[in-house]
């Protein structure tokens, strides 16, 4: 373990962006992770993940801490499920392979989803028709300032859209170093509600998919829209589908008829932001090195040398664009630093 100066970021956020660390050091164990914790309590610190849910707008002026635990197990099963357990530090998408190779049901709605396994319950992340929250059982978290372990169930994480307990009382409190997921042996209920997904398997002639064959299905179908971040610099959805009251949106969809929506529940619809933000006419537009990916108006690229704040001040005038046209207000989903 070894603690390093003016580090570059560069190559450990998804957008690509040039920062730098006042410190930085990589931990691979729990061990280690508590050693370095207890040695700089009255260092400021930032922990890192995969990277790839952030947009950084500036140097970090503190230790960071990126969180490098590997390993998967299973930790229990019985006829039905089984539950496995990650380490923080594997790639998602690497362990929704691991698990649909082991014919494991439930994760597979969420392949190609950029990002390590420990920030998965933070955004409460999904995809076509699946959320974390389906599926996850539990979490264990070092507490920064007493180098505690606690173990957080589904119930107490708080789970909503894209939310949980570590965006709000316990955000910058706690470390995840593991998470379990209870996934299915035998009968998956297989999920392709969402158009898209019918769409590829009945192009493919699959009329009886099966989990590999749903996967594959989203890595295609994210592969046409979202660019990969080793080639275009990006974070995936840039900002979150709204959510509003049938009243409000029934008052906003008389003036616009022809725009999409999803009921979530009686009283409230989600409208696709991608939608919006095409329509204000932002799809593929660029501003200097910053702009919006061509193929899905959700995410903001970097096309080379785009600093943190171009991309943002690109974010907020589509914001500020899409509220004066539709009197929606779409929020950002990545975390600004």
């Amino acid at each position: 373990m070894e603690i390093q100066s003016n580090f570059s970021l560069k190559k450990y956020n998804t957008f690509g962006i040039e920062a730098s660390a006042k410190q930085f050091v990589a931990v691979h164990s729990i061990a280690e992770l508590k050693t370095v914790l207890a040695a700089n309590k009255n260092e400021r610190k930032f922990i890192l993940g995969g990277g790839s849910n952030m947009l950084l707008t500036k140097d970090i002026d503190a230790l960071v801490i990126h969180i490098d635990l590997k390993g998967k197990k299973t930790i229990k099963e019985d006829d039905d499920f089984v539950w496995v357990e990650s380490q923080a530090g594997e790639t998602w998408h690497d362990f929704v392979l691991y698990t649909i190779d082991n014919n494991f049901g439930g994760l597979e709605n969420m392949s190609l989803i950029p990002g390590n396994v420990g920030t998965t319950p933070v955004q409460n992340i999904g995809a076509y028709g699946t959320e974390i929250k389906d599926t996850f059982v539990s979490c264990e978290a070092m507490n920064i300032a007493t180098q505690e372990m606690k173990t957080f169930t589904n119930d107490e994480c708080n789970f909503g859209y894209r939310e949980s307990i570590f965006k709000h009382e316990a955000k910058d409190q706690y470390i995840i170093t593991s998470v379990v997921f209870k996934l299915t042996k035998r009968n998956h209920k297989i999920n392709t509600s969402y158009g898209d997904i019918l769409a590829e398997l009945a192009k493919n002639n699959i009329t009886e998919p099966t989990l590999k064959d749903v996967s594959n299905a989203v890595i295609a179908i994210r592969q046409s829209k979202l660019p990969d971040p080793k080639e275009l610099g990006n974070s995936g959805s840039f900002f979150k589908n709204p959510i509003l009251l049938k009243s409000d949106f029934e008052k906003i969809h008389q003036k616009f008829p022809e725009m999409k929506f999803y009921e979530v529940s009686e009283t409230e619809v989600k409208v696709p932001a991608g939608w919006l933000i095409e329509q204000a006419g932002f799809k593929g537009k660029r501003f200097g090195d910053a702009g919006v990916h061509k193929n899905q108006a959700l995410v903001l690229v970097n096309y080379g040398n785009a600093t943190g704040q171009e991309i943002l001040a690109v974010s907020k005038e589509v914001q500020k664009t899409v509220f004066e046209t539709f009197g929606i207000q779409i929020e950002v989903e990545v975390n600004v630093i």
